[in-house]
This record gives structure tokens, C-alpha cells and sequence, in this order.
């Protein structure tokens, strides 16, 4: 079927960023500029902006790849990458503002780097996980995984280009390596035929009738 109703989805996710030229010239060094989309606006943002995106890739070296294209483009390390519990990651700030996470479940190399980016996911972090899950399985999207009131993942299908997940906001905050404190505009507007919508916690959805370009890096 072309439609899949019984799946809602992100259609798209727009950064607000100072300088759109900028922003653009930053996100294809980085290799993720299919992913997103770039709003010129000088709304005022102090802080934790409440979200992150995480990019999930297949091993240690690709990490390493994605995040060395980010620093030479101007990005600063918010948390090394380094090994941990569920697998080695690191946590960057694009000169926009917006906190980017690239990680992998592999401990080790199983061969070499790649540009390819397995999983593309919008964290966001909300001060009630239940609460906010009730809201947006109410506007028609689909849990996928829930742990208690920790976490939450929606489901998406194969038109959507990205996962959305919630999180509780001090825990992605300190995952992350920030303060948890943050005022102003969250800088990031959502696309989805559910829109147009303010969630609980400020995030902005709008109406879209089309999906972002293709993720011609996601296989």
C-alpha cells in the first residue's frame, strides 16, 4: 500500500538556525544534510534546547568518522567518544546550537569506515515520558518501545527519515554532558500530516504534505 495509516510519523525536522549558508555548508561536511532541513531565524535560545540527534552507525570507526568530519567543520566536543556499557559514542555541538550524538552498539571494528548512517533519531527530552507518550499516541503515533517513564520510542515507517523518541530532560541533559537548564526557543520545528501542534513540553509540529529529500545515506 502506498499509505500506511495505521503509522504517523515525522515527516520532517527543521533546525532554526542564524545563518541558514552557514548551517548548510556545516551539515553536508557533516554528512547529514538529506537528513534535515534549515530555517533562517533569530528566535532567542539559552541552553539546553531539549533535544538531541542521534545518529546510530555500524562500528567504532565510522563514529570516529562522523565526528572528526564535524570538528574539522566547526563543531565542539561536548562528550569524547569513548566505550561504554551499551557499546562507544561521543556527543558534539554544531556551531548552530544543536547537540548531535553518534554511536554504535559494536565494541570493536568489523571493518572499515563508512559514510552510512544506519539510524537517524530525534531524542526529546520532556519533563513527563507518560504523559507525553499518551499525548502522541493520541495524535495517531504508534509506541514501538516504552521502559516505564524513562523512555519512549515511536514507530516509523519507510517514508519518514527519521525515529522520534522521548526522553525524561535531566536524563538526556546529563547523557549528553549539558546543564539541564535552558530557556527561550527550542530552535527545531517537526513535520508531520498530524501537525500543526505544540506538544507539553514547547515542541513545535507543523503540517506537511511532503516527506523530507530521501536519506540517500541510510541503507
Amino acid at each position: 500500500m502506498a499509505n500506511n495509516a495505521s503509522t504517523t510519523s515525522i515527516a520532517s525536522v527543521t533546525l532554526e538556525v542564524a545563518d541558514a549558508e552557514a548551517a548548510h555548508r556545516f551539515h553536508t561536511a557533516f554528512g547529514v544534510d538529506s537528513y534535515v532541513r534549515l530555517r533562517a531565524s533569530e528566535a532567542q535560545s539559552t541552553g539546553f534546547r531539549g533535544f538531541t540527534l542521534a545518529l546510530t552507525v555500524s562500528g567504532p570507526a565510522t563514529v570516529d568518522s562522523f565526528l572528526g568530519a564535524a570538528l574539522d567543520a566547526g563543531a565542539t566536543v561536548l562528550k569524547p567518544a569513548a566505550k561504554s556499557l551499551w557499546g562507544y559514542g561521543g556527543v558534539v555541538q554544531a556551531p548552530d546550537g544543536t547537540t548531535w550524538k553518534v554511536a554504535t552498539s559494536a565494541k570493536k571494528d568489523t571493518g572499515p569506515a563508512t559514510r552510512e548512517i544506519d539510524e537517524f533519531v530525534l531524542l526529546l527530552g520532556v519533563e513527563d515520558v507518560k504523559a507525553s507518550k499518551q499525548f502522541y499516541v493520541g495524535r495517531g503515533l504508534t509506541v514501538a518501545k516504552s521502559f516505564g517513564g524513562k523512555y519512549v520510542e515511536f514507530a516509523s515507517d519507510a517514508s519518514s527519515p527519521v525515529k522520534l523518541a522521548l526522553y525524561k530532560r535531566r536524563g538526556l541533559a546529563k547523557d549528553l554532558g549539558v546543564p539541564a537548564d535552558g530557556t527561550g526557543s527550542h530552535r527545531i520545528v517537526l513535520g508531520s500530516t498530524i501537525g500543526p501542534f505544540t506538544d507539553p513540553d514547547g515542541f513545535a509540529w507543523e503540517a506537511s504534505t511532503s516527506t523530507a529529500p530521501a536519506a540517500s545515506a541510510a541503507s
